[in-house]
């Protein structure tokens, strides 16, 4: 099973939905970064459950703990294990899903696989297997913070279903996206989107939409020309999210309806530095980022999980119907937000890594 994402900055995560911890190592960070359990809890708490009346009422403080790897706030070099330990549990929700498979989740394909699964609550299938994702991009921001002065991360919710959200790419904030529940800098379309979760919610179905997100101060020379292109890291990156289900960077799909006068980007010397005109490219050409704004979309489907009874099939191969219960998010999106940033910042930060490796002096 592929638990361990990156080559140099290698994150390996762990735990179950219903288990008792949720956690991640981290291997390959370099020492004497300063880190601190503040700095990963700020983060969790923009990922945590029941944090507004339009997710998941599953109450979990997710309060992390760092058990190894940092001493008297820095870090050693070393591995760093962070865990968060599973508190509101309902197992006894999940008790039919142990005969019958859910429609749209892992439950069919993951017993196909291996024989055996856990069906309390989706067990590594669930999104609460993101909560190490999240803690350990907690710590590559900071070290990208550190190699980059001007580094910066912004996603945010750019549709809701069939709401499209205005925002100007180039200035958003992140404190923009904060200040709503849906994470959407677009005021008037965020409150659409809250009543519309809402009245989604209320009907016992659900909703998917668009997250975008932009990456500033990223200098040119990041990322690999072949197989691994930053693209490509990124587009796995968020791919292997859950209910996540397309992933298009820079023009993406709308540059084929355009023609190639119109979707080059010009370079240009701008205050002593080549850049680029425009940015179809979304930041990064020919693999390789080129130092303008990294940005990039991802899709998000509706949450496999309703209230509405569906048909399927038992584990005794018999047709039979299901209608699911426990806690789940209307729509994953505004939760979603701090979980496109981490694995972004994964990607950056070991791309970032293996570039400072290039660039050493060579031994004499």
């Amino acid at each position: 099973m592929a638990n361990t994402f990156g080559q140099l900055f290698r994150v390996t995560t762990f735990g179950e939905s219903h288990g008792g911890e949720i956690g991640v190592v981290i291997d390959g960070c370099p020492p004497k970064i300063d880190i601190s359990e503040a700095d990963i809890q700020h983060e969790l708490d923009r990922r945590r459950p029941g944090q507004s009346k339009i997710t998941t009422q599953r109450k979990e403080e997710d309060r992390c703990e760092i058990v190894s790897g940092v001493f008297e706030g820095r870090t050693l070099g070393t591995p760093i294990a962070i865990l968060v330990r599973n508190k509101d549990a309902r197992r006894e929700d999940y008790v039919e899903i142990a005969r019958k498979f859910r429609p749209s989740h892992a439950d069919f394909s993951y017993e196909a696989k291996y024989g055996i699964r856990n069906w309390q609550g989706g067990g590594r299938a669930s999104a609460r297997e993101t909560i190490g994702r999240v803690a350990a991009g907690a710590v590559a921001k900071k070290i990208l913070s550190i190699l980059y002065s001007n580094f910066e991360i912004v996603a945010y919710v750019a549709q809701i279903h069939e709401i499209i959200a205005k925002i100007n790419r180039s200035s958003v904030k992140m404190k923009d996206a904060e200040k709503n529940a849906v994470r959407c800098p677009d005021i008037a379309a965020a409150k659409r989107m809250e009543s519309l979760i809402g009245q989604i919610r209320n009907a016992g179905d659900s909703v998917g939409g668009v997250i975008e997100c932009v990456v500033r101060g990223i200098p040119a020379g990041l990322g690999e020309p072949v197989f691994d292109k930053l693209e490509a890291d990124l587009a796995k990156a968020m791919l292997s999210l859950p209910a996540t289900k397309g992933f298009e960077i820079g023009s993406g799909f709308a540059a084929t309806h355009m023609r190639g006068s119109e979707h080059n980007d010009p370079f240009e010397m701008r205050r002593g530095r080549i850049r680029t005109a425009t940015n179809n490219s979304g930041g990064v050409q020919g693999g390789i980022s080129n130092g303008e704004e990294i940005y990039f979309r991802v899709a998000f489907k509706p949450t496999a999980t309703i209230a509405h009874e569906q048909k399927t099939v038992s584990t005794s191969r018999e047709q039979t119907k299901l209608s699911a219960r426990g806690r789940h998010d209307p729509c994953v999106l505004p939760r979603a937000v701090p979980i496109v940033e981490a694995m972004a910042a994964l990607v950056l930060c070991d791309h970032a890594l293996r570039q400072q490796a290039i660039d050493l002096p060579a031994l004499e």
